[in-house]
């Protein structure tokens, strides 16, 4: 990025937030800002563009929006509710929302995810929590790391997505709709 320090070397820490989770929000707002970078000059018309068989782009802003609601939810030793079943069925439908409604909904969930973090206590960090359906084990800290680890993940291949349609569509012999 631009130069720019990392977030996780800038040396700012979050109030309330326990300091053994401030590296899962480091890495919750280093994924927000490369993403943020990476689209803003990225067309519109390519939000829900696939090739090869990977996720759009579009998919990619949907599910880390969805996964940390249930991973946060898990972590907080709550099961999910219908509307987050729901929304996980939508992530691969394409919205209506353009990009700057998607982003800013996915800045949104990166806020509140962070507020959700600063209301975990730091004594509760090793306490097991089950996941999903068929319980599998985890912990309080196992599901927060895997929430900045899972952004991180989706983050790449959301920037790797972004490049490559990008150049694909550059050029018009490869895409007669442009």
């Amino acid at each position: 990025m631009s130069g720019k320090k990392e977030v996780w070397l800038r040396g700012n820490k979050i109030q309330g937030l326990s300091p053994l989770l401030q590296p899962v929000a480091d890495a919750l707002l280093q994924s927000e800002e490369e993403i943020e970078q990476i689209l803003s000059e990225f067309p519109e018309k390519l939000l829900w563009e696939k090739f090869a068989g990977c996720a759009s782009t579009g998919f990619h802003l949907m599910h880390i929006r969805g996964f940390l609601d249930r991973l946060l939810t898990y972590a907080e030793g709550k099961t999910l509710s219908e509307e987050q079943f729901n929304y996980l069925n939508q992530e691969t439908v394409p919205s209506n929302k353009n990009i700057q409604e998607l982003i800013a909904q996915l800045r949104k969930s990166i806020s509140l995810a962070i507020e959700r973090l600063k209301q975990i206590p730091e004594s509760t960090l090793t306490e097991p929590r089950s996941v999903g359906r068929a319980g599998l084990p985890s912990t309080v800290i196992g599901l927060c790391i895997h929430a900045a680890e899972h952004t991180s993940r989706h983050t790449g291949q959301l920037l790797v997505t972004v490049k490559v349609l990008s150049e694909i569509y550059k050029q018009p012999q490869n895409n007669p709709n442009l």
